[in-house]
C-alpha cells in the first residue's frame, strides 16, 4: 500500500520560507515523475512542480525562482523548499507521485497535504 505523508506546512510571514517534505512509503519516488500541488479555498487545484525521473524539474511561472523541487532517494520523500513566499502562496499543498505525462502529468498516488499559510 502506498502512503505519502507531508509535512512542514506552516505560518510564516511574507518574505520568508519553509521546506516542505513528502515521505513515502510502499512506493519509491524517484521511480517516475513526482510534483506538488497546491489548492487554495475556492480555487481550482493547481501544479506547483514536477521533477521527472531523471532529476529535470518544471515550475509553474508563478513559483519559479522562489521554490526548488528536490527528492533524496536514500530517504525515499520528496521536498519543496519554498522562499520569497508571498501571500497568494497561501494553500493546501499536496504531493503526489507515479505519474506519467509531464508537465501536466497523471499522478497515481496523493498526499492528504499540508497547510501553508503566508501573511503579509
Amino acid at each position: 500500500q502506498v502512503q505519502l505523508v507531508e509535512s512542514g506546512g506552516g505560518s510564516v510571514q511574507s518574505g520568508g520560507s519553509l521546506r516542505l517534505s513528502c515521505a513515502a512509503s510502499g512506493y519509491t519516488v524517484s521511480t517516475y515523475c513526482a510534483g506538488w500541488f497546491r489548492q487554495a479555498p475556492g480555487k481550482e487545484r493547481e501544479r506547483v512542480a514536477s521533477i521527472d525521473s531523471d532529476g529535470s524539474t518544471n515550475y509553474a511561472d508563478s513559483v519559479k525562482g522562489r521554490f526548488t523541487i528536490s527528492q533524496d532517494n536514500a530517504k525515499n520523500t520528496l521536498y519543496l523548499q519554498m522562499n520569497s513566499l508571498k501571500p497568494e502562496d497561501t494553500a493546501m499543498y499536496v504531493c503526489a507521485v507515479d505519474c506519467v505525462g509531464l508537465p501536466a502529468g497523471v499522478y497515481s498516488y496523493w498526499g492528504q497535504g499540508t497547510q501553508v499559510t503566508v501573511s503579509s
